[in-house]
């Protein structure tokens, strides 16, 4: 029994950056004889066991055969006789496809070690095809190194094109994808993986309505870049370096896809996109099953982001309809990730990247004006049931006009 360290953790050891989690492969050991050394399995029929101490997950070298469509058509052999190299030539890219013994002595049949110091992402065989899921993973993983000057290998991105006409992709499962690309938006460049799902055809396949924002222009006035499509990337760009959470890197993707509807002849002007975009926006929340908190949060920046860019504007019963479809009073948190969302989307212009927004700080004083506004001098009224809501609304409305004036004075 021969055991090596695999994977990622080889590849970022190489490239100097912190190693967290170690997958393991065990050559020349049967199912019973890591049974009998303790190793829980996980699965049925997955070779795969956890460290009775570390947790970690050990897999006994195996092969792979394409039996079906999609990322789970695959029948798996695991024997003693499987050697390393056979393992390694599975996995996806040749950064991939290195293992290290205890000593560090490094096995890499498949040259991936000067393909990290070429800055590829090269596939390590020809059935990569096989497997619809390494084009989100491959596009993702460019996103991670591109700031390490990491580019997809000419011939790799011929097979992810390939895959992406075979219809193959379509045979994925919402949780697989939202998985990859959950991960994928949370890298250092986001906006990286969407550009490499474009370049292999893949977006056009996944998400149409991203796709079909390419070549729609916009008001050169408000958007000096034009391409509303490369403004969606520049808003993902700076979501990202900004830190900021899945919720409004998914509501950045997602904000402007009502553009895509507008016809040529109205180009480059785009009259009430936000709402065209609902119906588009609530389609690829569907499709991805994104998490609740995702999908409500695009839906809303998508309907009230020019309220956001406009709120100094507004007048006070338009700021309130938009405090309560945030739903500002019990959803403070949202509603911050609502305006981060705005200010990314404003910030995500050609050469307007550093431009302040005064906008944030004004709806906070706004709703902090709403929130003052107290309920029990109403109830003390004699205000109850549908009255009493109307009542507030009044006093939130008054106070709202207040804080409008003072801000204006």
């Amino acid at each position: 029994m021969q055991i090596y360290k695999v994977g990622g953790a080889v590849r970022d050891r190489l490239l100097g950056k912190p190693v967290t989690d170690i997958d393991w492969v065990v050559v020349g050991a049967t199912t019973e004889e890591m049974l009998a050394r303790g190793f829980r399995p996980v699965g049925a029929d997955f070779p795969v066991f956890l460290h009775p101490k570390s947790g970690e997950e050990y897999a006994l070298a195996r092969t792979e055969r394409k039996s079906g469509r999609g990322y789970g058509g695959f029948t798996f052999h695991a024997s003693p006789e499987v050697t390393l190299e056979e393992d390694l030539i599975r996995r996806d890219l040749t950064i991939n496809a290195m293992a290290e013994d205890d000593q560090q002595n490094l096995t890499d049949p498949y040259h991936g070690q000067r393909d990290l110091e070429a800055r590829l992402l090269r596939h390590v065989s020809p059935a990569f095809a096989e497997d619809p899921l390494r084009v989100l993973r491959v596009a993702r993983f460019a996103a991670r190194y591109a700031a390490l000057g990491f580019t997809v290998a000419p011939e790799t991105l011929a097979l992810m094109r390939q895959l992406s006409e075979s219809g193959e992709l379509q045979a994925l499962t919402a949780e697989r994808s939202w998985k990859e690309i959950s991960r994928a938006l949370m890298e250092d460049q986001p906006q990286v993986f969407i550009e490499v799902l474009r370049e292999c055809g893949a977006l056009k396949v996944l998400m149409p309505e991203v796709d079909a924002l390419f070549g729609v222009p916009q008001p050169e006035t408000h958007h000096p870049e034009i391409d509303t499509g490369v403004h969606t990337l520049s808003v993902l760009e700076q979501s990202a370096q900004h830190k900021q959470p899945l919720t409004v890197r998914w509501a950045c993707l997602l904000h402007d896809l009502g553009k895509g509807l507008t016809p040529e002849e109205e180009w480059p002007r785009h009259i009430a996109h936000e709402h065209t975009g609902l119906k588009l926006i609530k389609a690829v929340n569907e499709r991805f099953k994104a998490p609740k908190d995702c999908q409500e949060l695009a839906l809303l920046v998508g309907q009230y982001h020019t309220h956001g860019h406009r709120a100094l504007e507004l007048k006070p019963s338009t700021l309130l309809e938009l405090l309560q479809s945030v739903d500002v009073y019990r959803r403070p948190q949202r509603f911050e990730e609502f305006i981060s969302a705005c200010e990314m989307d404003a910030r995500g212009r050609k050469g307007l990247e550093q431009r302040r927004y005064p906008q944030a700080d004004y709806l906070r004083g706004a709703a902090t004006a709403a929130r003052s506004v107290a309920v029990q001098p109403l109830l003390e009224k004699g205000f109850k049931g549908p009255e009493l809501g109307e009542a507030i609304k009044r006093e939130r409305l008054k106070a709202l006009k207040a804080y409008k004036e003072a801000a204006s004075a």
